[in-house]
Parts: structure tokens; sequence; C-alpha cells
């Protein structure tokens, strides 16, 4: 019974269970169907609006792109016209062109007919020419007796003449650009070297003049039937010349360092007053001795002012001696002191080498100094005396080159060349015999006047110029510059002459008349 119940009791929780489980799902199941057809209330509202707002979007789309055809159809349209109206443009330029060309072609070919007309005519007239051209050449060398090998040799000569003026002209253009582009720096380092050296030009003849106190001294100076006189000539070399000038004796002597003993001996006797044989002797001894150590020291002085060291004691003598040495009146010494100096001067200019430049300057007129003892031209006795004492090579061409003896061989001698030909051309620095003067401006207006068109010539500037006046209808331009370069040619091999000589050919044409 008790079993009964527990059964019946579970099966009542269990069929409690089962309802309550049942009518859970019953309230769920309608609550569910209540939420679908909300849920598919609003998907269907949705629906609704989604296919609303598509029509409305798909016809916007039909709008837009109906208007975007109309648009593009609008410029295919545009576009088609434009390049329709490109396309009639061409065609009727292309048109034209072919008109053009068909008329061109036919007056192409109307001028083609007419130039074989002229051709033909042309060749008809060239055979005649031709024909007159031999006959006429037949009756010319009928008429001249000339064959045509001669006129063509005269044809030749013509040509000739005409080549050699234009190289005249070519010539003439040539040098004066290369004087103008050379003529400058030239002039500027020549000038500068002038400027910054101005020596002291001493001009000495072959004769001296020594003052007496009295003319008594005349007689005591003659002595005794003549021998003080004697003496004193033959132990000098020098003449003495005592005539009626008052209180004076002349000595007379080329040699300048014996004239010198005898100056000085001389004047040492005038002042002892005891004069004869042999205090003469003893005085011309003591002169001697003198004019040695001045020789020395004026050798010495020479290097110092040169600021020239290193020189062999016999050079440094020769170099004393050229103070006894003139050329055309100017001191040797002198002169090569400034020789030295410009060509130092103008070697700085160059970037060159100064002080060698001035050695060379300094020792170029050495061979002067012994050349009345060694045969030769004195600027080769030069270069031997300076090889001789070991002088470098430079400085032995410089001074053979100095007078063009033998070809320079480096810028200094150049240098050396142009020093020298610049201190003997300085105005005043040399002086030379009236006779060989005047035979000098006489040679020139010789060589002058010799050449053909040649109306007038003058030296001037004591022979430092020469102006040549031409015919103008005889010589041109041309000729005019070839003459002067053929003058200074015949100039430079046939005469002698200090510093450099002007050639200043004139040719003046003038056209006169008269109003009346």
């Amino acid at each position: 019974m008790v079993n009964n119940y527990w059964i019946l009791s579970v099966i009542v929780v269990v069929v409690l269970a089962i309802l309550i489980v049942a009518i859970e799902l019953y309230v769920r199941k309608k609550y569910s169907w209540a939420k679908i057809s909300k849920a598919e209330e609003v998907a269907k509202d949705i629906k609704d609006d989604a296919i609303r707002e598509a029509e409305s979007m798909k016809k916007e789309a039909i709008l837009e792109a109906k208007e975007e055809v109309h648009r593009l159809r609008n410029d295919f349209e545009k576009e088609t016209r434009e390049r329709r109206s490109e396309v009639q443009r061409l065609e009727r330029r292309n048109i034209q062109r072919e008109e053009a060309l068909e008329k061109k072609s036919e007056f192409f070919e109307k001028r083609e007919d007419s130039f074989n007309v002229r051709d033909s005519a042309l060749k008809e007239k060239e055979e005649k020419v031709e024909e007159l051209y031999q006959n006429q050449r037949k009756e010319l060398e009928r008429l001249s007796n000339l064959s045509s090998e001669e006129a063509k040799q005269i044809l030749l000569d013509e040509i000739r003449k005409d080549i050699k003026h234009d190289a005249a002209v070519m010539i003439k253009e040539v040098e004066t650009r290369a004087k103008e582009e050379a003529d400058k720096k030239a002039r500027e380092i020549i000038t500068c070297a002038i400027q910054r050296c101005a020596a002291d030009h001493v001009a000495e003849s072959t004769v001296y003049v020594v003052s007496l106190p009295n003319d008594e001294m005349k007689g005591r100076i003659i002595g005794r039937e003549g021998r003080n006189i004697r003496a004193l000539e033959t132990l000098t070399g020098i003449d003495l010349i005592i005539d009626d000038t008052p209180e004076a004796v002349i000595l007379s002597g080329f040699d300048p360092i014996r004239r010198e003993v005898a100056r000085i001996a001389l004047e040492k006797l005038i002042l002892d007053g005891r004069i004869h044989p042999a205090r003469i002797e003893e005085m011309v001894e003591k002169a001697k001795k003198e004019v040695e150590n001045d020789i020395k020291e004026e050798g010495e002085q020479a290097t110092f002012e040169t600021g020239i060291h290193g020189l062999h004691a016999e050079i440094i003598r020769l170099l004393g001696r050229l103070k006894y040495r003139t050329s055309y009146g100017q001191n040797v010494l002198k002169h090569s002191i400034e020789v030295s100096y410009l060509a130092g001067f103008m070697a700085s200019e160059l970037g060159m080498d100064p002080t060698l430049a001035k050695r060379a300057g300094l020792l170029h007129d050495i061979g002067k100094a012994v050349d009345h003892e060694v045969e030769g031209p004195h600027a080769l006795i030069g270069s031997e005396t300076a090889k001789k004492y070991h002088e470098s090579s430079v400085i032995v061409n410089a001074i053979a080159a100095h007078h063009g003896d033998v070809e320079p061989q480096s810028l200094e001698a150049i240098l050396v060349q142009a020093a020298d030909a610049i201190s003997a051309a300085r105005p005043g620095a040399r002086r030379e015999t009236l006779e060989a003067y005047i035979k000098r401006l006489e040679k020139l207006e010789e060589i002058s006047n010799s050449y053909e068109g040649v109306e007038k010539s003058y030296a001037i500037q004591a022979g430092r110029e020469i102006r040549i006046m031409v015919k103008p209808e005889s010589v041109d331009d041309a000729g005019s510059a070839e003459m002067a370069r053929n003058i200074v040619k015949r100039i430079e091999s046939e005469l002698e002459y200090p510093g450099q000589i002007k050639i200043n050919v004139i040719r003046e044409t003038r056209a006169i008349e008269y109003a009346k």
C-alpha cells in the first residue's frame, strides 16, 4: 500500500511536471509567434521601404544616365562637326596645292623649253666666240710678233709683279701687327731700365793739357839740347807739344794709360822743380805704380757698384784699364757699368736672373782693354779672355755676340746687345770726328738716293734718322715699306755707326686745283 502510494505520488509529480512544462512551452510558443509576427511586420515595412527607395534610386539613375547620354551625344556631335569642318578645310587646301603644283609644273615646263632654246643658242654663240677667239689670237700673234708661249711669259711676269706687291702688303701688315704687339712691351721694359739708370758720360780725347806755373818751366821741361823732353817722351811713349800756348804743355798720344802716366809724372816734376833724366825716370816709375793702383781700385769700385763678386783678379785689373779707354769719346768703363745696370734692370722686368745679366753687361767690352795688344774684334778678344779666366759659357757667349760676331745663345746675350745699343745711343754719349760724321751723312743720303722713285733724302738728327721723299706716282704704299726695309739692310751691311738709324720713307699725294 505504501508502495502504491509512493508510485502514485511519483506519477502525480511527473504529470504535474509535464503539465508545467507543457504550459511553459505553450506560453513560450505563443510569445515567440508574437515576436515572429512583429518581426515579420517590421521586415515587411523594411522591405517596402527598401523597394520604395530602390524605385526612387532607379528613377534617379535612369534620369542621370539619360542626361549623361544626352551630354555625350552633344559632345560627340560637336566634335564630329569640328572634325568634318577640319577635313573640309584640309581638302580645300589640298585642292589649292594641287592647283598651284599644276601651275608650277606648267611654268617649269615652259621654262625648260625656253632654257633648251637658250642653251642651243648659247652653244652656237660659244662656237662663234671660239672661232672669233682663234682668229683674234692668230691676228694678235701676227701683229705682236709674239707666240702664245711668249705672251704667257709676259702674263706670268705681270702676275709675279702683282704677287710681289701682294707679298709686300702682307709683309707690311705682319710687321705692323708684330710691332704693335712687341713694341709696347719692349718700350715699357727699355723705358723702365733707362729711367732707373742715369749714368754719367765722360767725353775724352787723345790730348791732355798740363798747366804750368810760368813759361820759364817750358825751357826746363825741354832741358839742355832737349834731353829732358826726349827722356820723358821715350819713357812714356807720349809726345809733348810745347808751342806758343801760354803756361801750358800738350800731351798727345793714343794710349790713354801712357798719357795718364806722362801727365802724373809731368805734374810731379813741375811740383818738385828738379827736372833731369834721372829724376824723370824716377817720377815715371812712380806714376806707373800710381796708375796701376788706380786701375786696380777702379776695377774693384766697378764691381762694388754693380754688385758683381767672384771675378778673377786679372779681370778686375782689365776692368780698371777701361777707365782710360774711350769709344767715340765715351768712357768705356762708365759705359760698361751703365750696360750692366741696364741689362740687370731689363732682366728683372722679364723675370730672369739680374745678376747674370749684370755680370755679362759689365764684362761685355773687356776685350777693349787689350785689343791694341791682340789682333781681332774686341768682342771675340773679350770672350776669349773671359773663357781663359773661367767665366761661364753664358757670359762668354754674351760677350762674343754683343756686336753680332757670333749668334746669341741665351736671352742674357740679347739683353746685353740691347743695353749696349741703348747706352751708346744716348744723346751726347758718343762723339765722332767731323770728317767721319760728314762722310756718314753723305753715305746715308747716297744709299737713299740710289733707289728708283726717290725724289729727295735728308739725314737729320746727327745721322740718327734719314727722311726719304718718294714720288707718289712711282712708288706705292707697299713699295715704300719694301724700300725702307731694303735701305735698312744696305745701311747695316755697308756702314758702321753708334746706336741705331731710323729710316722714314714719306709718300705724299696732293690734289691741287684753282678756282677761277
